[in-house]
Parts: C-alpha cells; structure tokens; sequence
C-alpha cells in the first residue's frame, strides 16, 4: 500500500482547499463532512501500511517524489520516510485527529465560522503529517512552520475578541523564536555533514567526536527550537494563553500533536543527541524543572482549561525529561498514552464547557456527574490514567520514566515522582470542583445542563477505551510482557533496545511506593474538596503569599513584560524618533529640499526673455571657443 502514501497527507490539503474556496458557499454539515471524510481517508491509509511494518512484510522505505532543492551543493528531494518512528506518529495525528474532528462538528454546529475552523483544521493535520513524513530536515521544517501558522490562525479564531488576537500573537512570535535556533541548527548540520537528509546526515556521525563543541551546538539550536513548538522553559508562557482558541483545538494542536513535535525531532535525530551527552543533561534539567515548575501552577488554577494547558506543559517537561536521560522510546511512548487521555480531558472539558453555557471557572461548576455521565465517567478514567493509576495507560509510561529517572539517581526518580503527586492532586482537585458536590452556578446554567449530543461523546468513549487499554502495548518485563512498542521503534534507535538495569524487586517496589502515594494524594483531596466541601476563594483574596504567587504564574509574564517588552518597545520608540525620523527621514527629506530649491533658484534664470537667451548663447559660444583654443 506504499503506493498511496502521498495521498496520506494530500487528503486534508485537498479538504483544506475545498473549504477555504467553498467557505461561503458550503453548509455546515457539507463542510464537516468533508474535513471528516478527508482525515479518515488518511488514517486508513496509515492503517493499511501499519500493519505490513508491524508483521514484517514491508521494509523501512524512503520514496522520493521530485528534487525540490537543486542548487550549487544542495541536493534535496521532497520524499517521505515511513519507518516505525513515522509511522507511529502519522497513527496518533490521523487517529486522534480524526475523532477531534468529529467531535468538532457538534462542538462548533452553532457558530457562523464552522467552514472555515475545519479548513484550518485541516491544514494543520496536513502540516502536521508532513512534519512526521519527510526524509529530511527541509521537509520537516515545512512542516513545523505549517503548523506554527496554523496554530496561530486558530488560537485567534474568534478574531473580534482582542484578548484572542494577542494570545495568538504571542504564540507565534514565542514560536518564530525557537524557530529561529531550530533554523541555525539545520544551517550548522548542512555545514557540518553536507547534507541535510536524515540517511546522510546520521551515517555521517562516526567522524563526530562525542561531546565535541560542534554537536554540541547543533543539538542545543535543535533542542531551542523543541522548547518553543514544545511549551519548555524559558518559551512556555505561550501554551496556556493558546487556550484561547476553541476547546477542540486545544486538544489536537495543543496536547496530542504539534506540541510534541519538539519530542519527534528530538527522537528522530537521536544520533546526534547521543553523541552529545552535554546537551542531554541540559534537557534533563529543562524537563525536570518544566514538570515540576508547570505542576504547582496548575495546584491552584480555577479556569478548567488552564489547568489542563498547564498540565499539558508539565506532560511535556516529563517527555524531554525521559528523553535526557536518553530514553528516547520511552518518550515517545508518553507521547502515545498523553495523546489519548489528554486529548480526552480536552474534549471532556469542551462539553463541560458546552453544558455550562461558555462558562470554565470550576468555582462555579459542582454536581455535574448526574447531569453528564457520559463526560464524567471519561473524565474520570483520563484522570486515572494522567495520575498513573494502574491498568490505565498513564501508568505505563510514567512508570518507565521514573524507572529511568532511578538509574540515574534516586533524586531525579524523588523529583519525578513529585511531580507525579501534584498532577494527581491538582487533577483530582479538577474532577471534585467540577463532578462533585453542589452546583455553584447560576439557575440559568442549572436549567440548560444537559449531556453533549452522539457526535460529541462517541469520541469521548472511544478515548476512553484508548485511555484504558493503550499503556498494554508497552507492559514491562517485570510484569510479564516484552514492551513490543520499544521493540517496534528500536531500529530507529539504532537497532538497541533500551534495557533497564534495575532488578525486578527493586521495579516492584518503585512501582508500589509510587501507587500507594498516588492513591494518599487522591484521599487527601477526596477529604479536601469532596468531604470538607472546600470551594477556592476569589480572585484576589489568596489566603498566603505563596497561593498567591503560584495563582498569578510566578509573574512570568509580567517579568517578561518587564524585562523583554518594555525594552523592545522603549529601544523601538527610540529608534524611530532619533534614526527613523531624524536620520533616515532627515535625510530623504532634506535631499528632496535640496532638489526642490535648487530647482526654485534655477527657474528663475528661465525668465523668458528672448534678448537674454541670445546673450547666453553668445556667452556660451566664446567659452567653447576659448576652452578650444586653450586645449
């Protein structure tokens, strides 16, 4: 089936160009069909070549289409490379994009720009794709940037809402930043090895010493760029803000797909990243310190999707976490579970929100499991499985992490197994407030509760199921199984496996200890906000310094305002009035006066006067004759 996998990514961009020319013209079911039809057709696609890689009856392949750069030394081909690491990640984009999109065409049935949300839909998963298909790193920053611009369109769908116009702004500007080290990156490996495909590129490495200062800086611009598509510190603030955008492109954009694109890079070129041991303990750091950062924020967020977008932020940092301890299948294998039940708490929170009438503090929610089954009970099993509660997916994958973390050193599994417990408390806390209790709300909201409509909650259980069963493909030994996704990927990691060193008791035991806190956080918040009926308290009247300074962020962004863009805005204002206008402008102005007056002096030896032209003639002619004779 290898034969139609240029059709892979070209059905959501024909989908995209049918929506955009027709988006006056088509009706909303039209439109919803099609951008549906198209995202289905892809993953069947997907799925009709997963299963021969899986069985062993097709061969990592590489197909090239046409020479796109050919120039000078530069020779690329736009060409597609379909191994496990792909392929894996085309399942989870077609897949979970699919079911986004379904649920998409109930969530936005009511407003007026539906046509042209699923074309831009639709563009992403196309960019999206072609990130995760191309054989090199031209074709991956097509779509890296792809995906950036179309972040940005739908962050700011609801674009007469300036507050939504500047969230979208300040993701793209946050983005265009790491961008830019992710572009010096590529231009210092081209320089490096010649080329800039991942065949050559990564056979090239042996002449590459291990921790040398040129691996190390093309790994560090690589890793930049991975920290602003993938929400790390320094370039995080941007993702909560993104939640500005419709619910459901939170789930696809911001939790299953482009924000782990930093994490595909980073997989993809683990060749490089091994061979610079510096800068994977700089991720490890980064990783570490965004968990753990992004957990006590969303301790005491209220809004529900802030706390699910600074949860998503913390996801990430535990996946670069995995990945600078070097295990890199062990992320992506995050990456799979996360792309289930996070992208099932988002769309549990969408029809929380579409209940509630548009509203997201969780102050003003309670009592909801009676009135939305269906959204509780899924928003339940997400919450098992993101809190590692075992045989949810959750647990599989942040189990090996923190396997991993404990080879290195019992410390890193200590801070790993912290951030665990604040995710687990700042999520139950989330399911109490909003399922739980009485309702808080207005009567108004207390009337119109009702459960989402069939398009709406078939994704949320069909999620649920995946939330549930998704971590079996990873079962450690310990537990009897052979871990077949890490077999799956292991010849995009060089063939090797990773294999850890720990006994099975030890294994055992760090997997009981960190059960048994799981469950004790989720009894003290049981205690908390179910039996003590504990409600937060209104904005401003934070009960401590600390509760407060964790509410307003840190004052991340107030910081930055400070220190970044206020400068900017100061040192522009500057430049404008002392080069712009009085240099540059100074001088365009003054040379048109010059001209001008000039001009004004020498109109007036053009007086008309016949009498006078005769005389200059003359005057005119004695010179030419008298330069004449002198030369």
């Amino acid at each position: 089936m290898t034969e139609l996998t240029w059709l892979i990514p070209l059905l959501p961009l024909i989908g995209f160009l049918i929506l955009g020319i027709g988006n006056k013209y088509l009706t909303k079911s039209v439109a919803s069909t099609i951008a549906c039809a198209t995202i289905l057709g892809s993953f069947l696609i997907v799925l009709s070549i997963l299963f021969p890689l899986i069985n062993g009856t097709l061969a990592n392949t590489t197909i090239s289409y046409f020479d796109w750069i050919n120039t000078g030394s530069v020779h690329l081909s736009f060409s597609f490379l379909l191994d496990p690491l792909s392929i894996t990640m085309m399942t989870i984009i077609t897949g979970v994009g699919f079911l986004i999109h379904v649920y998409s065409a109930g969530y936005m049935s009511h407003d007026e720009g539906m046509t042209r949300y699923f074309a831009f839909l639709n563009l992403f998963v196309f960019s999206m794709l072609l990130l995760v298909m191309g054989s090199n790193y031209i074709v991956l920053f097509a779509g890296w940037e792809g995906v950036g611009f179309c972040s940005y369109m739908l962050i700011g769908f609801w674009y007469k809402n300036q507050n939504y116009n500047d969230a979208a702004k300040k993701a793209f500007i946050m983005n265009r930043i790491g961008d830019l080290g992710f572009l010096l990156g590529m231009l210092l490996i081209f320089q490096t090895f010649g080329s800039l495909d991942y065949a050559t590129v990564f056979t090239t490495t042996s002449s590459i010493e291990s921790n040398s200062s040129v691996i190390i800086a093309i790994t560090l611009l690589l890793f930049v760029g991975a920290m602003g598509k993938s929400a790390q510190i320094p370039l995080y603030t941007w993702l909560p803000d993104a939640m500005a955008g419709p619910t459901p492109v939170s789930a696809l954009i911001h939790a299953a797909t482009m924000v782990t694109a930093g994490i595909y890079m980073v997989v993809r070129s683990n060749v490089l990243f091994s061979l610079a041991p510096f800068t994977l303990e700089f991720i490890q750091i980064i990783g570490l310190a965004t968990a753990l950062f992004a957990a006590t924020i969303g301790l005491v967020q209220n809004d529900i999707k802030k706390v699910l977008a600074y949860s998503t932020v913390s996801q990430l940092g535990y996946m670069f976490f995995a990945l600078g301890l070097g295990a890199y299948s062990t992320a992506l294998f995050h990456v799979l579970t996360h792309a289930f039940f996070k992208a099932l708490l988002f769309l549990c929170a969408g029809s929380v929100i579409h209940a509630m009438s548009g509203e997201q503090d969780i102050r003003n929610m309670g009592g909801l499991a009676k009135k939305l089954p269906i959204t509780f009970y899924t928003f339940l099993i997400a919450t098992l499985a993101i809190s590692g509660i075992p045989p949810f997916a959750g647990f599989f994958s942040k189990d090996e992490i923190l396997a991993h973390a404990f080879e290195h050193s019992p410390l890193l599994w200590g801070l790993g197994l912290a951030g665990a417990l604040m995710t687990t408390f700042y999520m139950f806390r989330l399911l109490f407030l909003t399922f739980f209790g009485s309702f808080r709300g207005t009567e108004h909201q207390k009337n119109h509760l009702h459960e989402s409509p069939l398009s709406m909650t078939i994704p949320l259980m069909v999620l649920a199921v995946l939330s549930t069963i998704g971590g079996f493909i990873g079962i450690p030994e310990v537990m009897g199984g052979g871990n077949w996704l890490k077999k799956f990927i292991s010849p995009v990691l060089g063939g090797t496996a990773e294999v850890h060193t720990l006994s099975h008791e030890t294994e055992w035991l760090l997997m009981g200890l960190s059960v048994g806190a799981v469950l004790l956080v989720i009894a003290i918040a049981y205690i908390i906000y179910v039996s003590k009926k504990t409600v937060p308290l209104t904005e401003g009247v934070e009960t401590s310094v600390a509760q407060k300074t964790l509410y307003h962020k840190y004052y991340i962004d107030e910081i930055y305002d400070t220190i970044v863009v206020k400068p900017s805005y100061l040192l522009s204002n500057m430049l404008h009035q002392l080069v712009e206008s009085k240099l540059i402008d100074g001088f365009v102005n003054g040379m048109g006066t010059a001209v001008n007056k000039t001009s004004a002096a020498i109109r007036f030896v053009q007086d008309g006067s016949i009498s006078y032209y005769l005389f200059a003639m003359v005057v005119g002619i004695i010179m030419l004759l008298f330069f004449n004779t002198v030369i």
